[in-house]
């Protein structure tokens, strides 16, 4: 079995609060990897069956290939090729997704132009038939610019279609446009509706000025998709914000809490969402004031409005969150504390009132930028968790935790 760098593994090791009747206990167990030697961008994704998938890239020189896996019982299965290219844009904080809806199911990577080293496409693939054959890919965004197009959030929607979201640089391009700066204009964030054949059934631009680099993350409510983001004031504050779709139509883009983070660059340090018909959940990363938080807040409402946001973790987090729903409504997040070169991944479990009801560690890690971003998703009252591993090589690796 591959190595599992979990600092609690046992075959069953339990953690417990205090030993009552109401009080969640937590089973941490590694789950050996699918994935190889030179494995990194892991991303994980539970579709309305409760099955999970894992996917990420598996890089040999230039060759960089998109697998994935599916959970069987309580093993991944053999790794499953998606595509592979030799001009891929394999970025660790810009990374490919996959998403099933049924029989149909929906991956995007990000792939080079040639007219300039920051300039790069979405591609986006489907299959008919669970994964044994791929469509021939295609560019999610209608602008044909030379520009950064990334940071891509899918749902599955109804009628076989798939939502998408991305951040889209074509107004960033200008006289003034040099190279790794953007002088024409902001980017932008924007959003469609493929069907099963990649045909856009519908497409929006969302918010016309948001933060370069953060990841977008996306969640189906009640009402309708929802979408929170980093956003971007003239000013250059960078708080958190969040869009509907509500009877058709998207509202306005609305901070969900003022942090008032005033910084020129972007933090690369994106949102996570994660709803449930009118319950809600995101967490995020802020350094506003200097002092690095870890913030998750609530909602009743499909996102309408959320409550005064809970601080995770202070001071000594780099952020890089995920969050997952168990069934009780309860919520799990997840996110780095840093000491120097060295990191931990934690994971904690709050009510579904905000209540903290359990803080742990699950991983070391490192601080580097290589190391990535851990994810979670959730499945009946089990959390899974995917990382890169960075020691002498790059290694996706995995666990679950019950609860």
């Amino acid at each position: 079995m591959k190595k599992i760098n979990l600092i609690l593994v046992a075959l069953a090791l339990t953690l417990m609060a205090c030993h009552t009747e109401k009080t969640p206990t937590y089973d941490l167990q590694g789950i050996e990897s699918p994935a190889k030697i030179g494995s990194e961008e892991p991303n994980l994704f539970t579709d309305s069956n409760g099955d999970v998938y894992l996917s990420w890239i598996e890089k040999q020189g230039k060759m960089a290939k998109l697998n994935y896996s599916k959970l069987e019982g309580t093993a991944w299965s053999s790794s499953n090729q998606i595509s592979e290219g030799d001009n891929w844009f394999v970025n660790w904080a810009d990374f490919p997704s996959l998403i099933v809806n049924n029989e149909i199911m929906a991956a995007h990577w990000l792939q080079k132009r040639n007219e300039g080293s920051y300039d790069y496409d979405v591609r986006m693939v489907m299959s008919s038939n669970s994964g044994k054959d791929w469509n021939e890919s295609f560019v999610p965004h209608t602008d044909g610019v030379s520009a950064e197009h990334g940071f891509v959030s899918m749902l599955p929607m109804k009628n076989n279609q798939v939502f998408a979201t991305w951040l889209d640089g074509r107004n960033t391009k200008g006289e003034s446009h040099t190279e790794g700066e953007h002088g024409g204009g902001a980017m932008t964030l924007r959003a469609a509706i493929f069907d099963k054949d990649g045909n856009i059934v519908n497409e929006w631009e969302l918010d016309d000025r948001v933060c370069d680099c953060c990841q977008t993350s996306a969640a189906m409510t009640v009402n309708g998709p929802v979408v929170v983001y980093r956003n971007r004031t003239e000013a250059e504050i960078r708080d958190m914000a969040i869009v509907r779709l509500v009877d058709g139509e998207w509202t306005k883009p609305e901070v969900i809490h003022a942090d008032d983070w005033n910084i020129a660059g972007c933090p690369v340090n994106g949102p996570s969402i994660v709803a449930d018909n009118k319950s809600a959940a995101v967490a995020w990363f802020t350094a506003s004031g200097g002092n690095p938080m870890v913030k998750l807040a609530f909602s009743t409402d499909a996102g309408k409005s959320f409550s005064t946001p809970t601080t995770v973790s202070e001071g000594t987090t780099n952020g890089r969150v995920g969050t997952a729903m168990l069934p009780d409504g309860s919520i799990a997040i997840s996110w780095m504390e840093t000491d120097d070169k060295n990191a931990t991944i934690m994971l904690a479990h709050y009510d579904l009132n905000g209540a903290l009801l359990k803080k742990m560690e699950v991983a070391k890690s490192t601080s580097s930028r290589g190391s990535g971003f851990p994810v979670i998703t959730s499945s009946s009252n089990t959390i899974y968790l995917a990382w890169t591993q960075l020691e002498s090589s790059k290694l996706v690796q995995t666990a679950k935790i019950d609860f």
